[in-house]
């Protein structure tokens, strides 16, 4: 923090650079920490919640391709959680109110993980050189949309790299796969009282080609950490039901 309480101002595109030649390689093993993590069908996916790993076409986020996400934050921090703990590097890049702590409770690893809350005036760019060294990286957009040209020149730059990058809170035209998470409810709360159990979202994935996947996903505590489990897994769209259950 500046003197004077001001805002940190964000770092250079040059200072980027240089945290990133400092990186270590890429993680590239798989050890499925308690049983949690998918790492894909094949070698070029990254780790993804096991629960999620049905639902999408791949069994993980494909290396060097661009993910369009819409709706709870709760999956954002599942994703950083499995690349983390797994032994990769990821970034987020202009999302000041993502929840770290629930990314920790998931199994996050914070020193393998940059986050620029400010990246100021233009982010897509920040996000681009960070794609140079990491192997996740997440961008909120505020709102914006991408031009297609740029669009294209970055994904371009992920391919090369083999860099994931996921792409919140804004429109980014030629996404390979649209992932969508809602909250469906809460389990444990009765009236007034109880102890939240689980929380439930609804995910929807949508690829480039064939009919969208749906499923529900709970997240439950287990052993001071929270675990994700595949509910439902659907053809059609879930329902988002009310899950809240009377205490006994």
């Amino acid at each position: 923090m500046p003197r004077g309480g001001g805002r940190e101002s964000p770092p250079s595109l040059a200072e980027l650079c240089r945290r990133i030649a400092a990186v270590p390689g890429r993680g590239d093993s798989v050890t499925a920490r308690h049983g949690q993590w998918d790492a894909g069908r094949r070698t070029g996916a990254l780790p993804v919640p096991a629960a999620l790993a049905p639902l999408l076409p791949e069994g993980g986020l494909v290396k060097g391709s661009v993910v369009a996400y819409s709706g709870a934050s709760s999956l954002l921090a599942g994703l950083l959680a499995a690349v983390t703990e797994d032994g990769g590097h990821a970034a987020v890049v202009g999302m000041p109110r993502l929840g770290l702590l629930a990314a920790v409770e998931m199994g996050a690893q914070l020193r393998r993980l940059a986050v620029i809350a400010d990246p100021g005036p233009d982010p897509v760019e920040v996000a681009a050189v960070l794609l140079d060294g990491l192997d996740l990286v997440v961008l909120g957009l505020g709102g914006a949309a991408v031009p297609p040209a740029r669009g294209r020149v970055i994904a371009a730059r992920a391919r090369a790299k083999g860099a994931t990058l996921v792409v919140a809170d804004g429109r980014w035209p030629g996404a390979s796969l649209h992932l969508d998470a809602r909250i469906a409810g809460y389990a444990g709360l009765g009236r007034g009282r109880g102890r939240l159990r689980s929380l439930g979202l609804t995910v929807e994935v949508r690829g480039k080609a064939g009919p969208p996947r749906n499923g529900r996903l709970d997240l439950c505590p287990n052993a001071g950490r929270v675990e994700w489990v595949l509910r439902e897994k659907a053809t059609r769209p879930v329902e988002v039901i009310d899950t809240q259950e009377a205490v006994s």
